[in-house]
Parts: structure tokens; sequence; C-alpha cells
């Protein structure tokens, strides 16, 4: 099965006054998420901008997709909001069957595809309304919700997403891709892009009457372990606040990368920030 991963680096751009540059943590998940697809699933690109694909040349790390396509330099939604708008741009030119893999987030086994929903998404997530708030809490412009979404059924994680239906995937990119372009909201950074990328999806499917399934839960992925998947968000923040813990996880994934990918050696000890760790 094809796969993406996306990096959108206009969001790091507006916030951060310095030279585009990827941490040294989310570098080496990079590496182990499209090298572990590869050798259990099969192609993976990378869909970026100028900015991220000439990065990855630099840097080397090219190398570790089947190709690296830069498509999202003109994204026209408000960054600041939107900051993983991305996604859907870049999922929006797939065809299905297409997994969507974030690039801190590893598949370490071969998935069956025919036992797959016409969605399948990592896990669902309650509806807490500070997160996901009802209808009424949008501002937007020239703009009217469609009157089949279903309000009250759980949103889907898209840390790891696989859409089989090429009419899902269309309707879905689609109807988020209009929901981002009119709104006139300028600062909620949570509601909104969680609305366009991880509750419309849900609603999309089920307006459609296709089957949605989740791979794993919460407790499973977080609480009890899950040998099939492994998504570092949760623990990124503690990495940035603790130095030893940040080293042992650095450290820990290129003794992983080395042992199963032994030619990323040489490319991993040319990266500036992980010189630090050999």
């Amino acid at each position: 099965m094809d796969a993406i991963h996306i990096n959108w680096t206009k969001p790091f751009r507006n916030k951060f006054n310095a030279p585009y540059e990827i941490e040294d943590f989310e570098i080496l998940t990079t590496i182990l998420s499209a090298l572990k697809w590869r050798e259990k699933n099969g192609n993976i690109k990378m869909v970026t901008d100028s900015v991220g694909a000439q990065y990855y040349k630099k840097t080397g790390l090219d190398v570790i997709w089947n190709s690296v396509e830069n498509i999202l330099d003109n994204v026209d939604v408000n960054s600041n909001v939107f900051w993983a708008a991305g996604k859907i741009f870049a999922l929006k030119e797939q065809n299905a069957p297409v997994a969507m893999i974030d690039t801190d987030f590893v598949v370490w086994e071969k998935l069956d595809e025919e036992k797959l929903a016409d969605v399948s998404v990592i896990h669902f997530e309650n509806l807490y309304p500070d997160v996901y708030p009802p209808i009424d809490f949008f501002h937007m412009d020239n703009y009217e919700f469609d009157i089949d979404f279903d309000w009250n059924i759980k949103a889907c994680n898209t840390a790891f997403c696989v859409i089989k239906n090429e009419k899902l995937l269309r309707y879905y990119t689609d109807k988020s891709i209009e929901f981002m372009r009119h709104t006139s909201e300028q600062n909620d950074r949570l509601a909104y892009m969680v609305f366009a990328e991880q509750r419309m999806l849900p609603m999309c499917a089920k307006k459609l009457n296709m089957s949605i399934m989740s791979f794993s839960d919460l407790n499973r992925l977080f609480k009890n372990g899950d040998n099939m998947f492994t998504h570092t968000w949760g623990m990124k923040q503690q990495m940035r606040d603790n130095a030893f813990l940040r080293a042992d996880f650095c450290r820990r994934c290129i003794k992983r990368i080395i042992r199963d990918y032994p030619e990323m050696k040489n490319i991993i000890m040319n990266i500036e920030n992980l010189k630090q760790y050999f």
C-alpha cells in the first residue's frame, strides 16, 4: 500500500525567525517511520514544500522515501489557525487506497489491507467540548455546515489513517479545505484545526455510508503498550524539558536504525544536531 508523510514548513517559518530545521528526535522517528513502512508495507513518499525539500536533500534524508514531492508552497489557508492543513492538501493529491502517517508515528508490522474499512484510523477520540466544541462555536464566512453531518459521532485521530475509498477521499478533502477557506477565525489553534482534520472525517464517512474502524485505542497505545504501533506525540514536550530523557531516546533510536538499516549510519552521523549522540 502506498503511504505519505507530510511536512508543510510554513507554520514553523512563521513562528521562528531562524533557518528551518527539525528537532533531533523528530528526525529519528521520521527515519524509522519511513524505512519501517517500506520494509513491511510498501512505497512511501514525503509531500512537502520547497523549504522542506531543500532541507531533506541537504541532510541526505531524501533517500529514506521512495520520492520527495514538492507541492505545498501554495497552500492558501491561515497557517496560524490551520497549522496542519498541509496534511489535507497533500492527501487531496493522492489516490485511494493511501495511508497517511505522521512523522512521529511508526507502523512496525505488515497491515492486512483486506481487513481494513473504507477508512481506518489509529483511534477514536471522545468529544470533549474544549477540543471538539458544538457547531455554534465556529465563526464562518459565507459557509453553511452540511445538514447531514452527525455532530455526535466520535472524532478520529489521524496520526495514522488509511483511506481505501476514492469517493470518501475526494469528499473529505474537498469538505475540509472548503471549511478552512471559509472561516473568519484568526487565532484559535486547536478547535478549528482538529475539526477540519479529525472530526470532519467521520462525519463525511457516515454521510456517505462508508465503513470506519480503529486500529487501536488510547489505553493500548499509551498505557498497556502496542507492539504494532508507536506514537511519540505525548512524549515530545517531556523530551524538550528533560535533556537526559531526550538523549536516551535519541541514542536508542539511532541504535535501532543502524541495527535495522546499517546504510543509514553515515547519513545520521553527518546531520549536525545528531552528532552529539555518537
